[in-house]
């Protein structure tokens, strides 16, 4: 009786563990995630409507890129994060990518 007492103790908490401690930090990395890819999705659909109106080519469309994450990593005080668009090409498969998972 007693090993099954200990058992049960030490699930009730582990749980309570994995409820006050591992959540948070899971439910931060996965709202990053997101808020990346939604960042790039609103990145991506811009460019493109720009090239499509011809107001940009994609030279110029890799100058204002490079320009806004280097100002943004310039605020930040940080490196430009690595997940971020920084060109037509990468549009082009964040695109492929969502029109993938949707």
């Amino acid at each position: 009786m007693g090993k099954v007492l200990i058992g049960i103790l030490g699930l009730v908490i582990g749980a309570a563990m994995g409820i006050f401690l591992v959540a948070p930090v899971m439910t931060g990395a996965a709202a990053g995630v997101g808020i990346a890819t939604g960042l790039s999705a609103g990145i991506c659909a811009t460019v493109q409507a720009a090239q499509e109106e011809q107001l940009l080519t994609p030279e110029q469309i890799d100058q204002v890129l490079n320009r806004a994450a280097a100002d943004m990593a310039e605020l930040s005080g940080e490196a430009a994060p690595e997940e971020m668009v920084g060109g037509v090409n990468d549009c082009a498969e964040v695109m492929e990518r969502l029109r993938s998972a949707g």
